[in-house]
């Protein structure tokens, strides 16, 4: 398996499994997420490729792209309580869903900690829905915890 960054021409596949995310969230929070695909987000994945502080890669395996990552350095400027840090954020992640649970993710965020290091970022970060079961099993079962949480209380 091979993790590489994105090329323009891989952005259409890319689009194919970030549609996969996406319809999966419709399904688990429409109040958040509509359900489809539309242009504006399908264009949006231009924007990410051309953007200098943000970066795609994909997982190939026999020449098919099974999993992305979209990822964004992020610099936190100091405050009078809070150091300032650097730290790479995985904006969005997926392995297609014909070839989930064959260790193409732990392939690719390895990918991911190996381009960190290369970069300098002593940290990479993400979040998650918690609907996301399988995620979150999946995310801590390579090393990732939880160091803060969003809470919700919907009024009735």
């Amino acid at each position: 398996m091979l993790v590489r960054l994105a090329t323009e021409t891989d952005l259409p596949r890319v689009n194919e499994l970030r549609g996969q995310v996406s319809e999966l969230h419709a399904a688990a929070r429409p109040d958040f997420f509509h359900p489809g695909f539309p242009q504006s987000l399908r264009d949006h994945i231009h924007t990410i490729f051309e953007d200098e502080s943000r970066y795609i890669l994909v997982a190939e395996q026999d020449g098919e792209i099974t999993a992305f990552a979209c990822l964004a350095e992020i610099e936190v400027p100091a405050k009078p309580h809070k150091p300032g840090r650097r730290f790479l954020d995985v904006d969005e992640f997926g392995v297609d869903e014909a070839h989930r649970r064959e260790g193409i993710g732990r392939a690719l965020m390895e990918g991911i900690r190996d381009f960190a290091k290369a970069h300098g970022y002593d940290r990479i970060e993400l979040n998650m829905w918690e609907f996301n079961e399988n995620a979150l099993k999946f995310y801590e079962s390579i090393g990732f915890c939880t160091y803060r949480r969003y809470m919700e209380y919907t009024i009735e």
